[in-house]
């Protein structure tokens, strides 16, 4: 079971948060299922605000993605009833919220990546996009959206 490997990797599955604009935080169509773009908040608040690379370091960045991939599997699970309905994770995309000449956005999604192997294993290798931003809704060091298949 996904959340039960989630607990051994000592995570724990959040509430899906609510969006904090005017839009949908999942959608299904056909056997696709993304999210929005899911910030690394707890409690309705940011905890990993900044730039990665000024206010923020790689280790920071690669905990927010983390955080921003729970979100997001929160987010999927409200939408399917159960993580055990992917059969896929298809897309990562990764904005991560950069100072000027940090390019190092591979090694903060990286985490996001490794997480998503860790508990889908093969179906859990996807395609990615790590970009840098130079700001974030809400001040958020990383946003997250996420593409799987299910049944």
């Amino acid at each position: 079971m996904i959340e039960d490997k989630l607990k051994a990797l000592g995570l724990e599955l959040p509430p899906a948060p609510a969006p904090v604009g005017f839009y949908l935080p999942v959608v299904r169509t056909g056997n696709l299922v993304i999210t929005s773009g899911q910030l690394p908040i707890v409690a309705g608040k940011v905890v990993f605000a900044g730039k990665v690379g000024d206010a923020l370091g790689i280790e920071a960045g690669q905990d927010a993605a983390r955080l921003c991939c729970l979100n997001a599997l929160a987010q999927i699970k409200a939408c399917l009833g159960s993580l055990e309905a992917v059969t896929r994770v298809v897309r990562i995309e990764g904005y991560v919220q950069s100072a000027d000449g940090f390019q190092q956005q591979p090694q903060v999604m990286n985490a996001a990546s490794e997480l998503f192997v860790s508990l889908f294993g093969e179906i859990g290798k996807h395609t990615r996009i790590a970009v840098g931003a130079n700001e974030l809704p809400l001040n958020a060091a990383v946003e997250i959206a996420v593409w799987v298949e299910a049944t």
